[in-house]
Formats: C-alpha cells, structure tokens, sequence
C-alpha cells in the first residue's frame, strides 16, 4: 500500500474519488432527467453535481497540502497529485456538459435520445473503471491493469457509438443543418468524458510503471 502509514489521507483520497464518481452518476443521470423533460428532478440533479464538484475540488486542495507534509518520495507525490487533479478534470468535465444541457436546451429528437443515454452509460461505465483503477493504486497495484484495461475497452466503446451517432444526425433529412451541429456538439461531449478517463488511465500506468518497472 502507497499511503499505508497514512490512513487519514488514504481515507481522504478514497473521499475524493467517490465524488468523481459520483460526478459521472450525477450527469447520467440527469441527461435522462433532461430528455424526460423532468426539469424539477433535473434542477436538483445539477444542484448536486455542482455541491459534489465544489466540495472535491476541496478536499483535493486539503489531499495536496498533506501531500506534502508527509514522506511519500517527491517522485511519487507527483504522481498522485497528478491523478487526483487529471481525475478532478473529469468531474469538472461532468459539471459543465450538464450545465451545458441546461443553458443551451438542445432539442434532441425523440428516436435518438436512448442513443444518448446509451453513450452516456458507456462513457460513465469507463469513468467507474477508472476509479477502481486508481483506487487499486493505492491499495491493491496487481489489479490496476484489468481496470485500465477494462477503461480502455469502454472508451473504445463510446468512440463507436458516437462516431455512428453523429453520422446519423447528419443523415437525417427532417432536422436544420444548425440543429445537427448543435446535438452533434452534446454527443462530442459526451463521448470525451470516456476520452478524459482514459487519460487518467494512462498517466495511472506511467506511475505504475515506475513504481515497479
């Protein structure tokens, strides 16, 4: 265990990456609250995400400072202050697509929004993997690559469903051009959440690799 002779702080990281991922439930969940069209549920649901972004970005700033009060080598400590802050960039990233929804009111057509959903889930799905890859980090390293691994696949995954998504809005005859650029733009978004993730990924494998070659 990287953080073994410090509980608190491990607790704390621990903390920290539930509230990404709960950042990544937060805007699953409201997306379908918006194409439900159940603006009191999705009002709350923003509300939520911008109190558990606020309350990481933190506790983040809390994990730094002890970050450096403790006698983790300098080379590892820059290691796990870049995860936190590339995982913080993921959360941030869920917060400003849903408030993204909310300002811009994009008018998805019906038959395509349990395709959104869909690759809403999957981009998420690679956000959980994510998390349980950095968590095993910290506590169980022998795992971390299934999880990247597991990361990759999904993203792999939203990478499809978007690309096929798009190409679909941009065939249809019954919508404005205009209206095509902009539900093309929320399922870029999206998909970069999947994309975010396996960023995180791959600076978690770097670390990885130099902790143990």
């Amino acid at each position: 265990m990287l953080l073994k002779k410090t509980k608190k702080l491990e607790i704390q990281i621990d903390e920290f990456l539930d509230k990404v991922l709960n950042g990544g439930l937060f805007l699953k969940q409201g997306i379908k609250y918006f194409l439900k069209k159940d603006l009191e549920l999705f009002i709350e649901t923003q509300n939520n995400i911008d109190t558990t972004e606020n309350d990481a970005d933190t506790l983040r700033r809390t994990i730094e400072t002890k970050l450096y009060s403790h006698t983790l080598i300098p080379e590892q400590r820059g290691d796990v202050l870049g995860l936190l802050e590339s995982a913080d960039k993921v959360l941030n990233s869920c917060k400003e697509i849903l408030f993204q929804f909310s300002v811009e009111n994009p008018d998805i057509p019906h038959d395509l929004e349990n395709r959104f959903l869909d690759l809403a889930d999957t981009s998420i799905s690679a956000v959980e993997c994510m998390i349980s890859a950095v968590r095993a980090y910290f506590t169980e390293i022998q795992i971390v690559r299934d999880y990247i691994n597991k990361t990759i696949f999904f993203e792999k995954e939203s990478d499809k469903l978007a690309d096929k998504l798009k190409r679909d809005i941009f065939e249809r005859t019954d919508i404005e051009l205009s209206c095509k650029m902009h539900i093309r733009t929320f399922a870029v978004n999206i998909e970069k959440i999947a994309d975010a993730a396996e960023d995180v990924c791959d600076r978690l494998s770097i670390a990885v690799i130099k902790r143990y070659g």
